[in-house]
C-alpha cells in the first residue's frame, strides 16, 4: 500500500453516532474523529422512532468538515445497530420514520406470533435469539397495529442499507444486518418465506442481498455539489456494528470469545457454520452473519445501558461524572454485595433505571444500593458474572477450546470492568480496540475496493495498529463463590 487511501466511516449506536476517517499506510489504520453527534430516540403520540433524516444531515456535515480539510475521500460506508428498518413506497419515498427497537409495542407479540409458526422452529429456520426487539417481530407488531406504511411499502430497508438509498438511491439488503432480523435462513443465506405468510409479505418487500465488501454505489450527484467532495464509491461494510467490531478482533487464531462492549454487550465466538442444536436453543443463543462466509454464534447481553441511564437521572440531578470518578467509586465499594441480572426484562426500558435496580435486589432478597458509587458497583459485578453465566455456555456449544476474551468496543477501556472479568471467567482478557467498529468499517471499504483480501490480513493491520492490554485473573477462588451466589439470583 504505497499510497494513502483515506475512508469516510460512519459509526451509528443507539445513542451517539461518529463520523470518521481512516487512513492506510505501511500496514497500519490511522483514525481521525471528525464529527460526533446524538443519536436520540423521539417519542410521537406515544410511538418510539428514530430521525433518520437528523442522521442524514449528520453524516453530510462530516463529509463537508472532510472537503474543507482538502481530504480527498476514496470510499465510504455506514454501519448500525440492528433489526430497525425503514418502509419505503413504490416511488422511492420513505413511509415513516424508523421504529425504534425500544419500542413496547412488540411486548407479547412473539407469544401470539409463535402461535401461527412455532418458537422452535422459528429458531430452526432462522438460529436467531428470540427477543422481542426482533424485525420478525416488529413486521408482525405493524401487521397488529394496521399500519399503513407496511400497508403501501413497496420495500424494506434497514437502518444503514436506508442511509445508502439517501446517498445513492441504490436499495440493497447487506448480509450481516440482515442476519439480525430474524428473517433470514443462515445455512441458505436467504430470506425464509415462511416466516412472512403470518404477516401477508412477500420476501421481494427485501432488496437484493449483497455481501460485506460489495460497492453499492456512487454518491449521489447532488450530495456531491452540496459538501464539495467528488463521486465516492459507497461500499456496504459489514453493516452490524457488532458485525464490523468483530472484524477488528486482533486474534491470531481462533481459540477466542470476544465481547463487544459498549450499550451492549455481545458475547460470541466465530465460526465456519451455524450451531442450531437442542442446546442452543434452549440457551437461546444466535447465530448471525460475518465477513468470508462466518457465523458470529453469540449471545446479547444488556451492557453500558445501564449504567447510562443511572448517569442520565444523576445529571437531571445535578451529578455529572467522568469514566475515571466512576471508576474511582465502583473501587471505593465492597464487592458482591448488591447483584442484578442485567437482561431482566425491568431494565429494558424503565422511567427509573436505579428504581429498577432497587427493585430487583429488594426482590430477590439482597441489600439495596443507597449511594451512586454503589449503584456503579452493583453494575460493574453483575455485568462480570453475567459475561462469566455466557462464557461458560459458549465454551459447551464452541467447537473449538476457548483460551481467552478479546473485549473489544468502548468497554475496553474500563480497566476496572475488564480486570473484574477476567477475575470471573478465569481466562485472560486482552482489551482492545476501543474504535473496533469503526476499524473494521474501513478494512472492510479497503477490502471492498481490492486494498485487502482476507480476515487474516485485516486482523494483521489492526494488530499492526493499537497496543493492546491483558488483564490475568485474580482472586478466582472469591470469585467462583461470588458465582455460586449470582446462579441462585439468576434463578429466582
Amino acid at each position: 500500500m504505497s499510497k494513502l487511501p483515506h475512508f469516510f466511516a460512519v459509526d451509528l449506536g443507539a445513542t451517539s453516532g461518529r463520523t470518521i476517517l481512516g487512513t492506510l499506510q505501511n500496514n497500519r489504520l490511522d483514525l481521525k474523529e471528525l464529527t460526533r453527534f446524538q443519536n436520540k430516540i423521539i417519542c410521537i403520540h406515544d410511538k418510539y422512532y428514530w430521525n433518520i433524516y437528523s442522521l442524514f444531515e449528520e453524516i453530510k456535515k462530516g463529509l463537508l468538515i472532510a472537503s474543507q480539510q482538502g481530504i480527498h475521500i476514496n470510499a465510504m460506508g455506514i454501519d448500525t445497530w440492528g433489526v430497525d428498518f425503514v418502509y419505503l413506497a413504490n416511488d422511492g419515498s420513505l413511509l415513516n420514520l424508523p421504529r425504534s427497537y425500544r419500542d413496547p409495542y412488540t411486548n407479547g407479540v412473539p407469544e401470539e406470533y409463535f402461535s401461527r409458526i412455532s418458537k422452535r422452529e422459528v429458531y430452526e429456520l432462522t438460529g436467531i435469539q428470540i427477543m422481542n426487539l426482533n424485525s420478525l417481530f416488529q413486521l408482525y407488531a405493524a401487521k397488529k397495529e394496521s399500519s399503513s406504511a407496511l400497508e403501501y411499502a413497496d420495500s424494506i430497508l434497514f437502518m444503514p442499507d436506508a442511509l445508502n438509498y439517501l446517498f445513492t438511491k441504490k436499495k440493497v439488503c447487506e448480509y450481516t444486518i440482515a442476519s439480525t432480523s430474524q428473517l433470514l435462513n443462515p445455512f441458505t443465506k436467504k430470506i425464509e418465506a415462511e416466516l412472512l405468510v403470518p404477516m401477508n409479505i412477500e420476501p421481494t418487500i427485501l432488496p437484493q442481498m449483497v455481501m460485506p465488501g460489495t460497492v453499492v454505489g456512487n454518491l449521489e450527484k447532488s450530495i456531491q455539489r452540496e459538501c464539495n467532495v467528488p463521486e465516492i464509491p459507497f461500499i456496504a461494510v459489514a453493516e452490524h456494528d457488532t458485525a464490523s467490531a468483530v472484524v477488528a478482533v486482533p486474534a491470531e487464531d481462533e481459540n477466542f470469545s470476544y465481547l463487544s462492549s459498549g450499550t451492549w454487550s455481545l458475547m460470541g465466538i466465530e465460526t465456519k457454520n451455524p450451531i442450531i442444536t437442542e442446546e442452543s436453543y434452549r440457551l437461546n443463543f444466535t447465530n448471525e452473519g460475518g465477513v468470508d462466509g462466518t457465523i458470529r454464534f453469540l449471545k446479547n447481553i444488556t451492557g453500558m445501558w445501564l449504567l447510562e441511564r443511572c448517569r442520565e437521572e444523576w445529571k437531571l440531578d445535578g451529578n455529572s461524572y467522568t469514566y475515571p470518578e466512576i471508576v474511582q467509586m465502583a473501587e471505593s465499594v465492597r464487592s458482591f454485595q448488591f447483584l442484578i441480572d442485567p437482561d431482566d426484562s425491568v431494565f429494558s426500558n424503565p422511567e427509573s433505571m436505579t428504581r429498577s435496580i432497587a427493585v430487583f435486589c429488594r426482590n430477590s432478597g439482597q441489600k439495596v444500593p443507597a449511594t451512586h458509587a454503589e449503584f456503579i458497583r452493583c453494575i460493574f459485578d453483575s455485568l462480570a458474572l453475567k459475561y462469566k453465566y455466557v462464557l461458560d455456555s459458549l465454551q459447551k456449544l464452541s467447537p473449538f477450546p476457548i483460551n481467552r476474551l478479546h473485549v473489544i468496543g468502548g468497554g475496553s477501556q474500563n480497566n476496572l470492568l475488564n480486570q473484574l472479568t477476567a477475575n470471573a471467567i478465569g481466562l485472560p482478557v486482552i482489551a482492545g480496540p476501543a474504535e473496533a467498529t469503526a476499524m473494521g468499517n474501513i478494512m472492510m471499504q479497503a477490502k471492498g475496493l481490492g486494498l485487502i483480501n482476507s480476515l487474516t490480513e485485516i486482523r494483521s493491520i489492526i494488530r499492526n495498529s493499537v497496543e493492546l492490554e491483558t488483564f490475568y485473573p485474580q482472586n478466582t477462588e472469591l470469585w467462583e463463590k461470588a458465582y455460586k451466589k449470582y446462579l441462585h439470583i439468576l434463578e429466582k
